[in-house]
């Protein structure tokens, strides 16, 4: 099993949440809320609004989101869901836990206890020079009040 921190579409109550439940995808356990250890920026970006956490270290925001633990068959679904390694990279990085609920064995209890975890994620290295320009969120919610509402996959 790996872990997977989510800061976009994929956390619970999220329009792609629904892949991370389905079973048929692989398996995601939900292991608790964190945020980023570094700040990066959080930007949504293109003509579907898309939730972008630029690899820029040291800039931007603290980003929030959801730590899971997936097995083979998810973190390949993944992939493959967020155009890796085209449209985003996925590389390990710290991720600050701020509400534990897995429960597992000794390195999960010592992880929580010592409040970092690392995570893959899926960041991007990738994008245009403007993004660097927008504003920069410390988490995502597709009805946010930015309103840029997230265009599925199936809508356009």
């Amino acid at each position: 099993m790996a872990r997977v921190f989510v800061y976009g579409t994929l956390k619970k109550g999220q329009p792609n949440y629904k892949h991370m439940i389905n079973t048929a995808k692989g398996l995601a356990k939900f292991q608790g809320r964190g945020r980023t250890v570094e700040k990066y920026p959080l930007v949504i970006a293109g003509k579907y609004n898309i939730p972008y956490m630029l690899n820029i270290p040291g800039t931007g925001h603290h980003v929030a989101g959801e730590i899971y633990s997936v097995d083979d068959q998810m973190l390949q679904f993944l992939d493959e869901f967020e155009g890796c390694p085209e449209m985003y990279q996925r590389t390990l990085m710290r991720i600050e836990v701020v509400e534990w609920e897995g429960k597992g064995g000794a390195g999960e209890a010592r992880a929580a206890a010592e409040g970092v975890v690392e995570c893959f994620v899926y960041s991007t290295m990738t994008y245009p020079p403007e993004w660097v320009g927008l504003p920069y969120h410390d988490s995502y919610d597709s009805s946010g009040k930015h309103g840029l509402s997230y265009v599925l996959r199936e809508s356009r």
